[in-house]
């Protein structure tokens, strides 16, 4: 005949306290796993907003340059226009130019030849009114590009 063991009183519970103890664990890093997701959709988000800035940005530089360039922008002088492409990418751009006409030289007839100097800047966001927008710009999720060309034309 073979004799029960005694139990111990300080080991009474030990297994209950394990198994709470790898629960506790596991639930962190669940939760660590999810909030990594989160801003890992959050920063995919973020990126595709900035290319989707800089390819409308890029199409209101060119937009501009062909205002002044085919179309003789003649109110190209300190001025702007704002091009909405909220529709289609929720994204607005606002293009500014500015010219300056120099005399560059001479012909061999003593004319002289001007050359105009076109400077455009083009800065789309997906702000509300026109950008840049300080309004937007301190809430999560803005995003800006700016592109800037010269252009001459004789």
């Amino acid at each position: 005949m073979s004799r029960a063991r005694p139990h111990h009183p300080r080991c009474r519970g030990l297994g209950a306290v394990a198994v709470i103890v790898v629960l506790v664990a596991m639930a962190g890093m669940a939760a660590t796993v999810l909030r990594m997701g989160a801003q890992a959709a959050t920063v995919q988000q973020q990126d595709v907003a900035a290319q989707r800035a800089t390819a409308a940005a890029r199409s209101g530089l060119e937009w501009g340059l062909y205002r002044a360039l085919v179309d003789n922008w003649a109110s190209c002088f300190n001025t702007s226009q704002t091009l909405n492409f909220m529709s289609e990418s929720g994204v607005l751009v606002t293009v500014r130019c500015n010219s300056v006409l120099y005399y560059e030289s001479e012909t061999s007839s003593g004319v002289p030849t001007m050359v105009r100097v076109y400077t455009l800047e083009a800065t789309a966001c997906n702000g509300s009114g026109s950008c840049p927008d300080a309004t937007a710009a301190v809430r999560q999720g803005y995003v800006e590009a700016r592109l800037v060309a010269q252009a001459t034309s004789q």
